[in-house]
């Protein structure tokens, strides 16, 4: 709880000291910022198996595991949809980039779909919403 803390005091100051860097969603308020970080961290914590996050690749059917690095400030509003990303690395060190897909609810946040080095898909998805 105390480190879930701490990274909300962190991202908060962060994304009021960079707002035209770190926020890509300049409209959204910084509450709203710390609940769609919360809403990711939280997701993340309640997915790891033993500290990591599976991932099942969709190639090679291999289960991939990987554990978090950092995440990202940037908050892209596409839509009324919004897209969280951050680093993870895998058990020999090589970097993973995960996407968080989060839609709103009433008063509160849900991620949607997490896709794992698929910049593609991002663009794709950002073109067929605009």
């Amino acid at each position: 709880m105390m480190r879930t803390i701490q990274f909300l005091t962190i991202i908060a100051l962060f994304a009021q000291l960079t707002p035209g860097i770190a926020i890509a969603a300049e409209s959204i308020g910084i509450e709203q910022k710390v609940a769609l970080q919360v809403t990711m961290q939280r997701h993340i914590q309640t997915s790891l198996v033993d500290g990591a996050y599976l991932h099942l690749d969709r190639k090679t059917g291999k289960v991939r595991k990987l554990y978090p690095a950092r995440a990202h400030p940037i908050i892209l509003q596409v839509g009324k949809f919004f897209v969280l990303c951050s680093d993870f690395k895998d058990t020999s060190g090589k970097s993973a980039n995960i996407d968080f897909y989060v839609a709103g609810q009433k008063n509160s946040y849900a991620v949607f779909q997490t896709v794992v080095d698929d910049r593609a898909r991002l663009n794709l998805f950002q073109k067929n919403l605009k």
